[in-house]
């Protein structure tokens, strides 16, 4: 389980495809507090620390994964918002992010709104009946507040701190972004088909 807050920026080093999936080298300054095995979100995917030195760290992504997702779209360089999964007794500052990838957006729109950016985000509808306005979204694993809702998407506002210390400062339109939504919406849901 993560949070929603990176904790760090990493770099992709090189992604390697292959019939069975692809594994990505992404160097990041978390390397020091992984072992193999643990669990890391790179821009919300939860993937899993196969190899950890130089600096860096390996991970696998399969098939579903890629398909899902926006990670293999990532080049040699491209920045990933990181998070390490969340201890026991650790603080639950944003909201519970699971790195299960619901689907991805598209950047449609962005515009500047006092000190906050906003994103407007172009979803799709199995994406979208779980969004709420005020309610909580991760994009590219960062936990935001929903802004406003539109037919084909959402809008977050984004403070100055988080455009800093995550790749969505440097969100272009166009790109394609992992979305997760809230899964107490999916639960719920979930439930009430049950009754009927």
């Amino acid at each position: 389980m993560f949070t929603g807050l990176i904790a760090d920026l990493g770099s992709v080093r090189a992604l390697e495809h292959s019939g069975e999936g692809a594994t990505l080298r992404i160097g990041t300054s978390l390397a020091s507090e992984l072992e193999q095995g643990d669990s890391v979100a790179v821009n919300g995917v939860c993937l899993t620390a196969t190899d950890i030195r130089d600096g860096g760290f390996a991970a696998t992504a399969m098939i579903e994964t890629l398909r899902s997702s926006a990670l293999g779209a990532l080049e040699p360089g491209a920045r990933v918002n990181l998070e390490l999964a969340l201890r026991a007794d650790g603080r639950l500052g944003g909201h519970v992010v699971q790195g299960h990838v619901d689907g991805t957006g598209t950047v449609s729109e962005i515009r500047e709104q006092g000190f906050a950016r906003v994103l407007r985000i172009d979803s799709e509808p199995r994406v979208g009946r779980y969004l709420v306005e005020k309610g909580s979204v991760a994009v590219d694993g960062v936990s935001l507040t929903i802004s406003a809702l539109h037919d084909d998407g959402f809008e977050v506002s984004i403070i100055p701190e988080t455009l800093e210390r995550t790749n969505l400062g440097e969100a272009a339109v166009g790109d394609r972004v992992n979305l997760e939504v809230d899964v107490l919406a999916k639960h719920i849901e979930r439930l009430l088909e049950r009754r009927t």
